[in-house]
């Protein structure tokens, strides 16, 4: 496997946050892990990343509405499917983390039956908040009668999941998470171990936008069978083409890691704030016998212009705000691969070759030097390897961490082996 471009575990840019003083050191203030109740709570649990980041120049505000809604139980269709609840830390009236736990029926009745799930989760360079944080959400799924829990995810693998443990040396795409180079340490110490990792690929836009030889031929061979119709998203009828997405995607993610099925809600709930940033240019679609049999998905790497507005790129954040977003629009160079999906019925016909490399030369056409394909589970060889074909190299790695929420029984006493006897010797 290609090895990550930069030093692994390199550090993060000037501006991280400081550490905190150990707990107990003089003048430290009593630290307090309380569940998220009433506005005040929920706007700290909003306001705690822009608290903790906001001197990175790496990391891309999110719009802080986007963090309330999060956690809105009325707002995120989620709560109509699961269950979860937030944690906030505070070292006296300080905020200094945050966490959320949850239970997801979905992935307990696919995946594990006694799994819950965990995420949101931000933190100061404070081992005893980070391991206070992770002791209250296991201890709540816990009282559930959860054995394991898997993280982070925002709730699920539609969200944000993952954490940045290589690959520090530059800003994150669209809907890719960001963090400072002390949190793998943290997630460690609290005694979570590896459970995937999920790889990022840097994929250059060549002139003309036409793949390698390798890559071209494979295309070439799916495209020309003569059942097979490849279309770019039709932008007169986006409604049609995003329930297609949606009816492949379901089909196509069914046996994935984690993967759960989307409510109609939730679709339309990560649709609704994907829809300002669609290019129909770069949605393509592949119809075998005119049913439509695989897509791909690719967003423009909206995070340069929300960088630039200092997550306010809508009239809320006043003119400076507006004014900044759209001049970094026109600069976007950069497009996030963010979904393919085959229907399993058609995956031996190559269609994700065809695919990408129509999308790349629509990519070329609109002026993006570079595309990021991410994120690919490290066990998908199929995924990976076309990424390589592409001209990909391996640049950036999250982690999903798991962590046992009971003792593990301990293993039997292995008796000692008998000494030999040897002859002539007193017993």
């Amino acid at each position: 496997m290609t090895a990550p471009t930069g030093p692994t575990g390199s550090t993060a840019p000037t501006g991280s946050t400081a550490p905190v003083p150990p707990a107990g050191a003089p003048g430290t203030p009593a630290l307090t892990v309380e569940p998220v109740r009433g506005r005040a709570d929920t706007a700290a649990f909003a306001a705690l990343p822009h608290v903790l980041h906001r001197g990175d120049p790496y990391w891309p505000a999110p719009p802080k509405r986007d963090q309330r809604a999060l956690a809105d139980r009325r707002r995120n269709p989620f709560f109509e499917v699961g269950a979860a609840e937030l944690f906030l830390a505070r070292r006296g009236r300080k905020a200094v983390g945050r966490i959320a736990a949850a239970v997801d029926s979905r992935y307990q009745a696919l995946h594990d039956a006694r799994g819950g799930l965990f995420g949101l989760f931000e933190c100061a360079d404070d081992p005893g908040a980070a391991a206070a944080l992770f002791d209250a959400a296991a201890g709540w799924l816990r009282e559930r009668g959860l054995e394991r829990m898997l993280g982070p995810l925002g709730f699920s693998v539609h969200d944000e999941c993952g954490v940045l443990v290589e690959g520090f040396d530059g800003p994150p795409t669209v809907m890719m998470p960001y963090n400072p180079a002390y949190y793998p340490a943290l997630y460690t110490a609290c005694g979570l171990v590896k459970a995937k990792d999920l790889l990022s690929w840097r994929v250059p836009v060549p002139p003309g936008g036409e793949p390698p030889p390798a890559a071209a031929r494979a295309a070439r061979w799916a495209a020309g069978a003569p059942d097979v119709r490849l279309r770019p998203m039709d932008p007169w009828r986006p409604d049609a083409d995003l329930a297609v997405v949606r009816d492949i995607y379901t089909d196509a993610w069914s046996g994935n890691y984690a993967s759960v099925p989307m409510t109609a809600r939730e679709f339309s709930h990560a649709m609704a704030r994907l829809r300002p940033l669609i290019r129909p240019e770069l949605v393509w679609f592949a119809e075998v016998r005119g049913e439509p049999a695989a897509f791909t998905f690719w967003l423009p790497d909206a995070n340069q212009a929300l960088r630039a507005a200092r997550g306010r790129p809508t009239a809320r954040g006043g003119p400076v705000g507006r004014l900044r977003a759209a001049g970094a629009v026109r600069r976007i160079d950069r497009a996030r691969v963010i979904l393919t999906g085959v229907r399993a019925a058609h995956r031996a016909r190559g269609l994700t070759a065809a695919l990408l490399a129509e999308a790349q030369r629509a990519a070329f056409r609109l002026g993006y030097t570079e595309s990021e394909f991410s994120w690919l589970l490290e066990d998908n060889r199929d995924a990976n390897r076309y990424a390589e074909a592409f001209g990909g190299v391996l640049h950036r790695r999250h982690r999903l961490y798991r962590r046992d929420l009971v003792p593990r029984p301990a293993a039997p006493p292995v008796p000692a082996p008998a000494a030999p006897h040897v002859p002539g010797a007193r017993r």
